[in-house]
């Protein structure tokens, strides 16, 4: 027996737009956690691997994925990290122990190979400092080895390690999720905030021209969310350009409809964030606003993780190693669509993480590499969204989820004055009717002659639309 499909609208016009798509927004994450790194992005020996131990076969797909910015090193990992432990030859480097994900860390794969890496994969960089167990001088030193030309001892250090030109790096995060009691080195919010803006003024002393995100909620269920984005703001807000926000999502337990809800709390959260940071600019009667870097965020199945032996620290043990479905795929499409609509604000986001770990790509050691259903909407979206994104408000029945009232179709436009090419994903969260959605795109005669396109998504999925002119 077929189900009658929900009936749904949205108009399109070019003149109203949210924002320009910052290519950004298509961003992903590596972290010494699991076999993101060890036997993921990097594996000498590998039949696929090159010279430097980059499996290309793993360089491909990020490519074939349409990255465009990575973190790195963390996550929980950086807050113990000492980068110098990542750069030089790899036969002197030090073995350490991983406290953040109870690991042993060979320190094979450090801060030059990551660099060489983006090269290679054609991303930009984004580097994340340890203000967990360190401070100010590790970070500007951090800084001095990477950006600074030469003639220092830590820039000459990076040139004797083979890169004689600046890696020139301009994302820099100032620690990660430090509102977390799990993290190492986890404070208050004012005294994070603290050391966030004195870190931050001394980076700016070698390279005034780099970009700064702060640490916001490692979670909008963090039961300090938005007070310690206003209370580290208050004391870093000159600083900054950038406050995070973490957001990860588990189907366990929920109905599907339920699950895909979680997108539209992170609309909410998004909206808290950007309230949180203007009531700060308006404190303090500046007319900066800042970005909103969600620079973790996925499906995580968390339920499943359980506490490791306390006895053992293995190298690169298999952590984290969710498999997807289809609905799963339908999410992430969904929190893709949430983030373009906030175009406006957000700056970054960062697909948490690239490879085996809550990944798209998994790899076998020493065998395939393959793709998983959630980096089918991720590398769709990211080539399709382009130019300016369209306001949209769909017209569509809603149902109760614990965000409040949610629309059973999820929407995004975005329109290309440079190419006249038209985009639209749309996402149904209904369990088990069809959505038919009728446009309205009069604004468009040249894409849409007759100012009426009819469209109809399956229950559960996600679909991408796109018409160019004719050439």
């Amino acid at each position: 027996m077929s189900v009658e499909p929900v009936p749904a609208s949205i108009t399109l016009d070019p003149q109203f737009r949210v924002g320009t798509v910052d290519r950004r927004l298509f961003g992903s994450f590596v972290e010494h956690l699991g076999r993101c790194v060890h036997t993921g992005v990097f594996e000498p020996g590998h039949p696929a691997a090159d010279a430097r131990g980059f499996r290309t076969d793993v360089l491909e797909l990020v490519r074939r994925l349409g990255t465009t910015v990575v973190r790195y090193p963390g996550g929980n990992f950086v807050s113990g990290y000492r980068w110098e432990d990542g750069v030089g030859p790899r036969e002197q480097r030090p073995t350490r122990l991983d406290l953040a994900w109870h690991s042993t860390e060979t320190n094979a794969f450090g801060t030059d190979e990551f660099l060489a890496w983006c090269r290679a994969a054609q991303v930009e960089p984004m580097l994340a400092v340890n203000l967990g167990t360190r401070g100010v001088q590790e970070a500007v030193d951090l800084l001095e080895y990477c950006n600074h030309p030469g003639g220092t001892r830590l820039s000459d250090l990076r040139r004797a390690h083979g890169a004689s030109a600046p890696y020139d790096v301009r994302l820099w995060c100032l620690g990660n999720e430090m509102d977390g009691p799990w993290q190492i080195g986890h404070r208050p919010a004012a005294d994070y905030g603290r050391l966030a803006a004195a870190t931050g003024r001394a980076m700016r002393l070698v390279d005034p021209g780099i970009e700064l995100v702060a640490c916001g909620s490692s979670s909008p269920s963090m039961p300090t969310f938005a007070t310690w984005e206003a209370a580290v703001l208050e004391e870093c807000f000159d600083v900054v350009d950038h406050v995070s926000l973490h957001s990860y999502h588990d189907p366990s337990g929920r109905t599907p409809s339920a699950y895909l809800a979680g997108a539209h709390a992170l609309d909410l959260a998004i909206g808290s964030v950007t309230a949180t940071a203007d009531h700060v600019a308006a404190r303090l009667r500046s007319r900066k606003r800042l970005g909103v870097a969600v620079d973790e965020w996925n499906v995580w199945y968390m339920s499943r993780w359980t506490d490791p032996d306390p006895d053992a620290w293995p190298e690169a043990p298999p952590l984290l190693e969710d498999t997807y479905d289809d609905v799963d795929a339908t999410m992430v499409a969904s929190l893709l669509v949430t983030l373009l609509r906030h175009a406006d604000r957000v700056a970054i986001g960062c697909l948490a993480q690239l490879v085996n770990v809550i990944a798209p790509i998994r790899t076998d050691p020493g065998g395939r590499a393959w793709t998983q259903p959630t980096f089918a909407p991720f590398a769709r979206i990211a080539a399709a969204a382009r130019g300016g994104v369209l306001r949209v408000e769909p017209r569509v029945a809603t149902y109760e989820a614990e965000s409040g009232d949610v629309p059973l179709l999820d929407a995004a436009a975005t329109y290309d004055d440079a190419t006249g090419r038209l985009s639209l994903v749309l996402v149904n969260r209904s369990e088990d009717a069809p959505v038919r959605t009728t446009v309205d795109a009069r604004g468009f005669p040249g894409l849409v002659p007759e100012g009426r396109l009819e469209l109809e998504v399956a229950p559960l999925s996600w679909s991408v639309v796109e018409l160019a002119p004719d050439r």
